[in-house]
């Protein structure tokens, strides 16, 4: 739902709140105390004569103005009341923190719709939901205790966890919060509508989601387009693992493309980073914030000690990062500040001969930052000042930070283990604009992640289109075609299959096999035939009149036609490609290996639709067997040139006929040294005249 810019603004900006109920709304009025919120604030409640100190009045239109935020701490039927009398008033907007909504089953659903219809198109977080903290201005209409302060800028965080969101606010990492916005139901006022809100905020750096999932994907992408040309990053941690409740059991595309790996192609494609757990979300937010999305993956590490160096080292193989070697000229500068017993390797151990010297120090971190490198690295653990004296290190990271504002180049002060980083200095770095990150393992993931967001925003593709399967029942509005047809289709639109016919008696059957010649491959043709091998309706590799009459017998006694086609000698590898239908993600591509075992394999990647030559190798290029593909030890190289060639005819089919065609599932399709074929092939289509249409369109 869409709303006046003016007053969603005005109702998370707020200059005067007003609060109606009892307990919780006091604690609304206390939370803004304690954040020093300077505008008005209003208490409604008719039985009692103050709320934290504040007067009373017995009913909101006693109010002398009308409020920019209203706080509802009152029952569900009564807040669905007060909703619609506080749209008629103009407020800006309203926090309904009552449950027994659509989160409690029918009842709660129709109690819902009829708060969305009361709320007009004033803006309304939740229901079921504790609100927002603002904390630039010290607004909080929030009814419990947090752990934010006032700051100037920082991140924004939204989320649908009432609970969550305190425990965020409760971090001990110097991450700055300037929005908790937590959404609720989301029965008018979604995620995409906050997002939006907070890209409006000049002083919100970074923004995370904590999601399960998205109301409005192409909304989604049109925003994060705009964060992108804001230059703000956008940071998820998406909760919920299950599989895309609109797939077909049957296919292999419904087993491996779950809901969360088609969020991750989304993502990936937009710029968006993705982390998965908590202490990396805010720790990924806290590198956004300071220093935004890195510009590549090339990195640099120093520590004193070679088991941290290693350590650092062993834990960055599974990732997509580099520690470039140095180039002898900067060996030859590093050298200068440092002893012969140094070996100048990446990750850097500099030894301990330097500790607790401010100036050696320093022109050794110096030097370093003469290199070409994306983001440079200190590891370094803190002890606590109560029991030790910390001046040593101290010294280090002063020397560190003077390093890097001198060079202008992007700093982080890595602790091995999370829990040895004191808030003090902590705050003295991010003051200093080097980014303190808590954990190796979490430094290293969310350096990761902001890394693939720099590489896209240095080169963006063409954002995702959506499109659509045209029926109105989705996948029940879909039929299936049997292979024989599904080929012939496929074949319609410049795509190799192997060549056959349709036989119903083995007349038909030699026929056939007098035109294409041996060796040959007889299947069951049926539309609701899946997995054919298992059922004994597929017989391959026959070179011998009577293999054939057999065969074709048997399955005609079951299956009322068969196909017999040439069987593909040219044979290098076997891909699965799918081209299936989400009802949120439109039309999306797979590509993986291909076979029997494709779904114990797993072994595939997801595109967002459309994509290019690029996009596909990409894809190809990140597969567990592209150097099948490539020549694997010495053997033939398969042709990849015509594989992208027959997934980009795939996806074009989509772009034109996407409305007709629910799912096209091709396994396998075979890539030889000359050319890809393909072997099996599934389509479903439009029940309402969609194979013609898609016949007639190519």
């Amino acid at each position: 739902m869409q709303f006046d810019r003016d007053r969603l603004l005005r109702f998370l900006n707020p200059k005067s709140i007003a609060v109606v109920g009892g307990r919780e709304s006091e604690r609304v009025l206390e939370q803004c105390a304690k954040l020093s919120y300077q505008g008005i604030l209003w208490a409604v409640n008719p039985n009692r004569s103050e709320l934290a100190g504040i007067p009373c009045v017995k009913h909101i239109n006693e109010l002398p103005k009308v409020p920019d935020a209203v706080f509802l701490g009152i029952s569900a039927d009564q807040s669905v009341d007060f909703v619609g009398l506080l749209d008629a008033m103009g407020v800006g907007g309203v926090v309904c923190l009552a449950s027994g909504f659509k989160e409690v089953g029918e009842l709660g659903e129709e109690r819902q719709e009829r708060l969305v219809q009361e709320a007009g198109l004033m803006p309304v977080l939740g229901p079921n939901c504790y609100g927002y903290i603002n904390a630039l201005t010290g607004a909080v209409l929030f009814p419990d205790q947090h752990g934010l302060y006032r700051v100037d800028q920082g991140v924004a965080i939204i989320t649908a966890s009432g609970n969550l969101g305190i425990n965020f606010t409760l971090q001990q990492r110097n991450l700055p919060i300037a929005w908790l916005i937590t959404v609720g139901n989301q029965a008018v006022m979604g995620v995409e509508d906050v997002l939006e809100a907070a890209l409006e905020c000049a002083n919100i750096r970074a923004i995370g989601l904590h999601i399960e999932g998205l109301r409005d994907v192409p909304r989604f992408i049109r925003i994060a387009e705009h964060a992108r040309e804001k230059g703000v990053v956008i940071m998820v941690l998406k909760a919920g693992k299950s599989e895309i409740g609109s797939k077909i059991t049957q296919s292999h595309t419904a087993v491996l493309a779950g809901e969360s790996r088609l969020y991750s192609a989304l993502f990936q494609r937009l710029g968006v980073g993705q982390v998965d757990t908590a202490e990396e979300f805010l720790e990924a937010l806290k590198l956004a914030c300071v220093h935004g999305p890195l510009e590549g993956n090339r990195l640099v590490s120093m520590s004193c000690s070679g088991g941290e160096a290693s350590l650092l080292a062993d834990l960055a193989i599974s990732r997509n990062l580099q520690f470039p070697a140095f180039t002898p000229e900067h060996k030859l500068l590093l050298g200068e500040t440092l002893n012969n017993y140094v070996s100048l390797s990446n990750p850097l151990d500099y030894h301990t001969f330097i500790w607790g010297d401010f100036d050696r120090t320093y022109r050794m971190f110096s030097a370093m930052m003469e290199g070409n490198f994306d983001l440079f690295i200190l590891i370094i653990d803190f002890p606590d000042p109560e029991y030790c004296d910390d001046s040593d290190w101290m010294g280090t990271i002063q020397a560190y930070v003077r390093a890097c504002r001198e060079h202008q180049v992007k700093g982080v002060v890595v602790s091995s283990i999370s829990e040895n980083m004191t808030r003090e200095t902590g705050k003295y770095l991010i003051d200093n604009r080097v980014v303190p990150l808590q954990g190796m393992s979490q430094a290293l993931a969310v350096i990761e992640s902001l890394s693939q967001v720099g590489v896209r925003w240095k080169s963006p593709i063409q954002p995702p289109r959506i499109s659509f399967f045209g029926s109105s029942t989705g996948a029940e509005g879909m039929e299936s075609l049997d292979e024989h047809t599904s080929k012939q289709l496929l074949e319609n639109w410049q795509i190799s299959v192997p060549s056959g016919e349709r036989v119903r008696s083995i007349s038909e059957a030699f026929e056939t096999i007098d035109k294409i010649g041996f060796p040959v491959a007889i299947k069951a043709l049926d539309p609701n035939l899946e997995h054919k091998s298992e059922f004994g309706a597929v017989m391959i590799g026959l070179r011998e009149t009577k293999q054939v009459e057999t065969g074709v017998e048997r399955m005609l006694e079951r299956w009322q036609s068969v196909r017999i086609e040439k069987m593909v000698d040219d044979h290098v590898v076997e891909l699965m490609v799918s081209i299936s239908h989400d009802f949120q993600f439109g039309h999306f591509l797979m590509i993986g290996a291909g076979g029997t075992l494709v779904e114990m394999i797993n072994d595939c990647q997801l595109l967002m639709l459309p994509v290019d030559d690029e996009q596909i190798l990409g894809a190809l290029r990140i597969l567990k067997i592209w150097p099948l593909l490539t020549g694997y030890r010495g053997r033939k190289p398969a042709d990849v040139e015509e594989l992208v060639n027959t997934i980009r005819q795939l996806a074009d089919m989509i772009s034109k006929c996407g409305q007709n065609i629910y799912e096209i599932e091709i396994n396998p399709l075979v890539v030889g040294e000359s050319g890809a074929v393909v072997v099996d092939a599934l389509v479903r289509v439009n029940k309402n005249g969609g194979k013609s249409w898609i016949m007639q369109n190519q």
